[in-house]
């Protein structure tokens, strides 16, 4: 996995966490994998190993990692899938949502708004 360092207001940590789940999704961190240890984290972003320890264990909460003792941390089956949900979820609530209260305000009815959709996917 490369990083990279990606500018942002959220947390180190948070950032981390989120590198992490994103590189599962698009597959450069399959399941099953090793992801960089909190040493490289930490070197990496000239932070404290505690700082990027917080990511990697915030991962390991949710059930995203697990730990091979004395080898590291690595994904776990089926957490490509538990993300993917979680991010539509997030997609919904962030996106989708406030789009819908939008076109109600405009008058913007289910068939425009698929329409708008559609014309969207044709590079429009």
């Amino acid at each position: 996995m490369l990083l990279k360092r990606i500018p942002s207001e959220l947390p180190i940590f948070i950032q981390i966490a989120e590198k992490i789940e994103n590189d599962i999704i698009d597959g450069t961190l399959p399941e099953e994998t090793q992801v960089p240890s909190t040493n490289q984290f930490a070197a990496f972003y000239q932070i404290n190993p505690a700082t990027a320890a917080k990511g990697v264990n915030q991962l390991v909460d949710q059930g995203i990692l697990y730990k091979k003792r004395g080898i590291g941390m690595f994904v776990k089956e089926g957490s490509r899938a538990v993300l993917i949900e979680k991010r539509k979820e997030q997609f919904y609530d962030q996106y989708a949502l406030s789009m819908l209260r939008e076109a109600e305000k405009l008058g913007i009815t289910k068939d425009e708004l698929a329409n708008m959709i559609r014309r969207g996917e044709n590079g429009r």
